[in-house]
């Protein structure tokens, strides 16, 4: 006969009036979260490409800053809510890369480097 703990972990829990559940990691479970600092990010060590890009979004143009390192995708989700507030527009982190909507190279370049990344333009 299996344990009560072992049974439980083949299921997913749908509804508990605990809230103490709701503090948990949706992707760990964990209370505080275990997989956030999954790797330290030393901005020193990365340099970031920046480009505009125009293809494929309607004749929009979005700052497109790629190269980013895999493994600590909290860090980057938080570093493109600073570069939307900074630059106040709206964007997004998805594929490795983050999109911020209008053309602010100049911007991110300085608040990057502020932040300790090293950048580069991209492109032509």
């Amino acid at each position: 006969m299996k344990s009560l703990k072992n049974l439980c972990k083949d299921y997913e829990l749908v509804y508990s009036d605990d809230p103490s559940e709701l503090k948990k990691c949706k992707s760990c479970k964990e209370n505080p979260c275990t997989c956030r600092s999954k790797s330290t990010i030393f901005p020193k060590d990365i340099t970031l490409k920046i480009r505009l890009e125009k293809n494929g979004r309607g004749g929009k143009l979005v700052t497109v800053i790629f190269y980013i390192p895999s493994g600590n995708e909290n860090y980057f989700l938080d570093l493109t809510k600073k570069l939307k507030n900074h630059c106040g527009t709206g964007g997004s982190f998805k594929d490795g890369s983050i999109e911020i909507q209008g053309d602010h190279r100049e911007k991110l370049k300085i608040f990057l480097g502020k932040l300790g990344f090293q950048t580069k333009f991209a492109g032509g």
